[in-house]
């Protein structure tokens, strides 16, 4: 009888151990699962982000480049309005220069008379 107990307790713990084995086995399993998951989640992650910093580097490029556009326009039309500056202040100078001129002739024209 005491055999008999002794066999049967045997024979019950081999089952759990079993049991706790494969019990083991599944959750080692749902553990690879889980993390075959997360990687893939995170590729996805890492993709959308690569994919969003693409197109924010792309828009903001395209923004550099219009304002550098705006920028070259803008001196451009600077230099533009500075040399019809110049350009207006020599003829005014010129003219000026020309009537004091005149006036000198006619001032010596004057005088000899």
């Amino acid at each position: 009888m005491k055999k008999l107990i002794l066999k049967s307790l045997l024979l019950l713990a081999l089952c759990l151990s079993f049991t706790s084995c494969t019990s083991c086995e599944e959750k080692k399993t749902e553990a690879e699962e889980a993390t075959t998951e997360a990687v893939e989640s995170t590729e996805e992650a890492v993709n959308d982000v690569e994919e969003e910093v693409e197109n924010e580097a792309k828009e903001v490029e395209g923004d550099v480049e219009g304002a550098a556009e705006d920028v070259k326009d803008a001196v451009e039309g600077a230099a533009e309005d500075v040399k019809d500056a110049a350009e207006g202040a020599a003829d005014d100078a010129k003219e000026k220069a020309a009537g004091e001129l005149e006036k000198a002739a006619d001032k010596l024209k004057k005088k000899d008379n």
